[in-house]
């Protein structure tokens, strides 16, 4: 008889990569975007670097989901009740929401006089997060192979839907409604991003039900259907034909959210391929990914913030390059901090101190 397959725990090394990758895309786009001066802008290199920003938000989102996934086929397999485990998915929405708050409060504060208070009801990707994964705690009720399925069903629900959202006459609604709904490319509104989401939840869900012998094959059919989904909706975008009276490509069109998803099925094989055999010792795209919430954090508040206001968009381009770089490995240095600082308390009871409430790793 075969032997079952042993199921995968603790923290996933090949997500931290991923996630790490989308950190490092996300500081040198946001870099390139603050400093670079505007005679720059039209340039191949700045074009480059935002286009392939766009992804940034797209990759954090799906690996939440995932990490959501995750959670809630723990509490599953304790035995909690389906009542409990969507309490327990509400938390952890809930704790990113109240901090996408937070961090919104402290750009607030430190950006006085000058700063709006409107700009504490900002929809960032953050905001998303937390009101995506609240409304998407239901599928903890569903057990999991059936969570995998809806899920999938719920994501291509929110991408078609997408287009008819941005139809919708949202002039008689609050403005805090119509951005955290209707898409709109100043906000990460439910329509089209939560989306992904869904899809992390899935993929989660599916990287739950194997094992870690069974793994290395579920990363050859990502590697596959990745590919096929990017070329097909690449080409059905192209068609001169739509369901849709209107859809903007770069705003709500359901083709790029499969275009994003198949690179991100393509990426994922790759962080699993590199993590598995090409990675040696410390990685410091790994290092990013576990603390990806601070430096993302932290990024924010240096790069926007009033710290470097006389650069703003006044760099040449072997500037900007050279700021990326000197950013990027400041993060990095901030990351390891963070890691170690951990590690200290975690001796602390060698030192009398209380030891710090234990993180959830990436695999429960």
């Amino acid at each position: 008889m075969m032997k079952p397959s042993k199921p995968l725990s603790g923290r996933l090394a090949f997500l931290d990569w991923m996630r790490g990758l989308a950190a490092v895309i996300m500081l040198q786009g946001h870099t390139f975007h603050a400093f670079a001066g505007k005679e720059w802008r039209e340039a191949a290199p700045y074009i480059l670097s935002q286009f392939i920003g766009g992804i940034v938000p797209a990759i954090f989102l799906f690996l939440t989901g995932v990490t959501f996934a995750f959670l809630m086929a723990s509490r599953e397999r304790q035995g909690v009740p389906p009542l409990g485990r969507v309490l327990a998915s509400l938390r952890r929405a809930g704790y990113l929401f109240g901090l996408a708050f937070i961090i919104r409060i402290q750009l607030y504060l430190f950006s006085l006089p000058y700063s709006n208070w409107t700009d504490l009801f900002k929809v960032d990707v953050l905001n998303c997060m937390g009101f995506g994964l609240g409304l998407m705690s239901l599928m903890a009720v569903f057990p999991l192979a059936e969570r995998l399925r809806y899920s999938a069903l719920l994501g291509l629900a929110i991408a078609a839907a997408s287009p008819l959202a941005s139809a919708v006459d949202w002039s008689g609604t609050p403005e805090i409604l119509r951005a955290y709904l209707a898409p709109d490319a100043r906000y990460f509104s439910f329509f089209p991003w939560a989306s992904f989401l869904a899809f992390g939840i899935a993929t989660g869900s599916l990287i739950r039900m194997v094992g870690r012998e069974t793994l290395p094959r579920l990363m050859q059919w990502f590697a596959i259907a990745g590919v096929v989904m990017v070329v097909s909706a690449r080409w059905a975008a192209d068609i001169p034909y739509s369901l849709y009276p209107k859809s903007d490509f770069w705003l709500d069109s359901p083709w790029l959210i499969l275009i994003k998803l198949g690179c991100m099925l393509v990426i994922m094989p790759f962080a699993w391929l590199w993590t598995e055999y090409g990675v040696k010792g410390f990685s410091w795209v790994m290092q990013l990914g576990t603390t990806s919430l601070l430096v993302y954090w932290v990024h924010i508040e240096l790069v926007y913030g009033r710290w470097f206001h006389g650069f703003k968009e006044s760099l040449d381009l072997p500037q900007t390059v050279a700021a990326s770089i000197v950013l990027t490995a400041l993060m990095v240095g901030l990351s390891v901090a963070r890691s170690r600082w951990r590690m200290w308390l975690a001796a602390a009871p060698f030192l009398g101190l209380p030891q710090p409430k234990a993180r959830p790793a990436a695999g429960d």
